[in-house]
This record gives structure tokens, sequence and C-alpha cells, in this order.
């Protein structure tokens, strides 16, 4: 399915199953392939997957601008108004959580009845005075800079720091690394780049307020490329009400590392909502 924005971009996306629409955006640098493994019992349970690339990634355009999230939460509205989604749940992993907070602050959270966090961004990564566990700027310099130098070498260690892979520790294989390595590359530099701006420096902790749904946080204690204390713990405190999973030494990764254990924590999220 192709999905004209409002600023005329194509947008990929595919829609599997039927039932309650559930929302599923994708992390940097990848596509929406990377949901497939959770996406598939879900749509078994009888709910409607909308999954697509997000614009400058994947199957979809690569227009030189808007890698911002007014941009990125207009887009979702787009999605959402082309599918007919109602009554739907929103699912954002890592940078893919920017767009659900900005499009219940930008959107007033139309059409949707849950939220869903995973390894979020959200609300603040980046380190400042009055967020110092947040991750110092110069951390994302130097991803620009190694990336626009070489970036197939760049994600070849990006890669194991994100599925965290170490000297022991082989949570994903071999063949999951080079497959998110290949999806990396299929992303325009320029998006690429201007993205690491915007889910590096947006702050949403004002966007926190308008998330009036039932919200689901699941994060992983190893994080590395995520850290979880500026991030879901954050979320946890400013949303009292929202139901929080926190994955034991779990890396970044986690669609592919704790793939079944994400699946059945949202599964048994959407079946709260009748």
């Amino acid at each position: 399915m192709q999905i004209t924005t409002r600023d005329g971009v194509q947008l990929y996306a595919k829609r599997w199953g039927s039932g309650r629409p559930v929302i599923l955006i994708h992390g940097w640098p990848l596509t929406a392939d990377t949901w497939d493994d959770v996406a598939l019992p879900i749509a078994a349970a009888g709910f409607e997957v909308i999954a697509y690339d997000r614009r400058g990634f994947g199957r979809s355009e690569q227009p030189w601008t808007g890698y911002d999230y007014d941009t990125f939460a207009d887009d979702l509205a787009d999605v959402l108004a082309a599918t007919n989604a109602t009554q739907a749940t929103l699912v954002g992993f890592s940078m893919g959580g920017g767009e659900v907070a900005r499009y219940f602050q930008r959107h007033k959270g139309a059409h949707v009845a849950q939220a869903a966090l995973i390894g979020s961004v959200v609300p603040y990564l980046l380190r400042t005075d009055d967020n110092p566990d947040g991750v110092a700027a110069s951390v994302f310099e130097t991803m620009q800079a190694q990336i626009t130098k070489d970036r197939a070498a760049f994600y070849a260690t990006f890669f194991k720091d994100f599925y965290g892979v170490g000297v022991i520790s082989r949570p994903v294989s071999p063949e999951v690394i080079a497959w998110s390595q290949q999806l990396a590359m299929q992303a325009g530099l320029k998006a690429t780049l201007d993205c690491i701006t915007a889910f590096s420096q947006t702050d949403f902790r004002p966007d926190l307020a308008a998330i009036s749904v039932p919200t689901l946080v699941i994060h992983g204690t190893g994080d590395a490329i995520v850290p979880i204390e500026p991030t879901a713990r954050v979320v946890a405190a400013a949303l009292p009400n929202a139901q929080v999973h926190e994955y034991d030494d779990a890396p970044h990764g986690l669609l592919a590392s704790h793939k079944t254990q994400v699946a059945s924590d949202l599964l048994a999220f959407l079946q709260t909502h009748k």
C-alpha cells in the first residue's frame, strides 16, 4: 500500500489481518519489516496491523526535507486517515516513540485508544543541565561524522551494540545483524543524518501531558543505545497509570532479541481494550 502524505511524499505501508487497528512505528535506521516477528502473532490474534516505512527509509520516498517530529506526527495522522483507523493503538519503537508522543500533542490523540512505547527515546534523550542522565551531545555528533565518512562500516559496529552482542552474550544471530545492516543501508543519507538530530534533540517532556490513554512502556535495563533512566523511567513517573515492563539486562533491539516476550506483553495490553 502507498500512502500520500499532505506534502506529497509517498509512504510504503502494509496491512495484515483484520480487526481493531494497531499502528507499528519503526526505529532508526530501519524499516517496518523489523516489526514482522511481533506483527504476525498480533494479526493472528484478531487485530489489523498497519506498519509503514518512515519517510526517507526503506521503500518510502526520500524527500530533502521533513525529518522533524512535527512532520513525522503529520505523516502518522495521514496513515491513520488513509487506513480509516479508529480506536487504534499506536506502538512506537525507539525513535518511533517520538511520533506517538508528538501525535498526541499535535493531533490531540484523535482516533487513538491506547499507546505503547518500546525502547523509546521519549521524553528526552539529550544530556542537559535539567536532564543529567541523558546522552552527551558528542555521542550523536560522532555518529553523524562516522556515518558521513563510511556508514556501512559504522553499522557493522552499531548493530552489535544495538542487539547487545558481547564477548559472551549472543542474543541474536549474526544473520539478524547482517539483515539489519542491509535495511539500514536502504535509507537515504540525508534522512539518516537528520533523524539523529531529531531523535537526540527533540524534547518530548511537554508532550507527555497530552497522552491521556492507557499506555504500555517496555524497555531493557541493558539498553546501550537508549538508556532507560532518562526515558522509560521518566515516562513511568510522569504517567503513573502506565503499565511498565523492564526487561532485565535486555538490549535495545528487543524486537529481535525478546520478540516472543514483546509480542506477549503487547498482545495482553491490546486485549485490555474492548
